[in-house]
């Protein structure tokens, strides 16, 4: 299975009010941006990421078939740890298993308050990948 990181605007502007379903965000000089489709060959978990000031990106939004969910308490993506040591970049970053599911495990544990709703999309994420 491949999942994507996507960029979905800078943190300051977009977090307050990101919602479940949002296509858009606002730019710096507060215009609206499409958020693009992904990737035909990302068929796992799709990450919004969001860049905060002094060029910290963190997971603020994870996605999978009807599960679309916001992180009360975003994710600081370590690059190592999260992307293999891939770079951010316009295009989605893909990644495998083994990274999706460190990002998972730190999503759960900086949001304890949504672990069965984590849990239930992870459950789902097995299921599909079972066939």
């Amino acid at each position: 299975m491949h999942h994507g990181y996507m960029y979905q605007g800078a943190f300051e502007q977009n977090y307050p009010s990101l919602s479940p379903g949002a296509t858009v965000y606002r730019t710096n000089d507060g215009a609206e941006v499409a958020i693009p489709p992904w990737p035909a060959d990302v068929d796992g978990i799709r990450v919004g990421y969001m860049e905060k000031r002094g060029k910290r990106f963190c997971a603020v939004r994870l996605q999978f078939d009807e599960y679309d969910i916001v992180l009360r308490n975003p994710v600081i993506l370590d690059p190592l740890r999260h992307m293999g040591n891939r770079r951010f970049s316009a295009s989605p970053t893909i990644v495998s298993d083994d990274f999706a599911s460190a990002l998972l495990d730190d999503a759960i544990e900086r949001n304890p308050d949504q672990a069965t709703e984590l849990a239930l999309m992870i459950n789902r994420v097995n299921q599909v990948r079972r066939g």
